[in-house]
């Protein structure tokens, strides 16, 4: 059986609700929206697969020429926001932004199927596809290429790990009297506080 969380590991207890979430979930319970801005601040959203966390930071992979990528580069802040509607939870994430080494991105590269590892080679994500067709016949001509042997990591695709400096945990209560525990990223640990629902 899992050890409980302490109460002042913000990391631990988002493992033991994701864990959680894995059980209860149709699917996906790695969903998580994220929060990016351009330089001048204009904010885009979209969801992405959480594919690791750890205390160092919460860790997603895509495409770095992709909007996402772009404005990473430009503004290395982020926010995630999980939302388990089964275990009425949620879960936001706030902080700097860095790219994982080429050895993670590596690894988890190579874990993939093989016709996702294709796909990230056929897709040029974000920029206007001319038709389904355009990108099927990319996929196939990419898996010609590969036909035999490994496929190597695009040089263009890579992971980002969000930094937490700001978790809040949130769990719905009666009366929408909600619990609310922020914890602040404060040296080597975390300031807790509460706020109102």
């Amino acid at each position: 059986m899992a050890a409980t969380p302490t109460p002042d590991d913000p990391i631990a207890i988002f493992e033991a609700w994701m864990a959680e979430a894995a059980k209860s979930e149709p699917n996906d319970a790695n969903a998580v929206c994220l929060a990016t801005a351009t330089p001048q601040g204009l904010p885009s959203a979209r969801m992405v697969l959480l594919k690791g966390v750890d205390a160092r930071g919460f860790v997603f992979y895509t495409n770095v020429d992709s909007r996402k990528g772009a404005e990473l580069a430009a503004n290395p802040h982020a926010a995630l926001c999980f939302h388990w509607k089964s275990l009425a939870r949620s879960v936001r994430v706030e902080g700097p932004v860095e790219r994982v080494s080429d050895a993670e991105a590596d690894a988890y590269y190579a874990s993939r199927a093989r016709t996702s590892r294709l796909g990230a080679w056929a897709s040029k994500q974000s920029r206007p596809l001319e038709s389904r067709f355009a990108l099927e016949k990319a996929v196939a001509e990419y898996g010609v290429k590969f036909a035999i042997g490994e496929i190597p990591r695009p040089p263009f695709w890579s992971g980002f790990r969000v930094l937490p400096k700001r978790i809040e945990l949130w769990r719905d209560m009666p009366f929408r009297l909600h619990e609310r525990r922020v914890f602040h990223r404060d040296g080597e640990g975390w300031r807790i506080e509460t706020l109102y629902p």
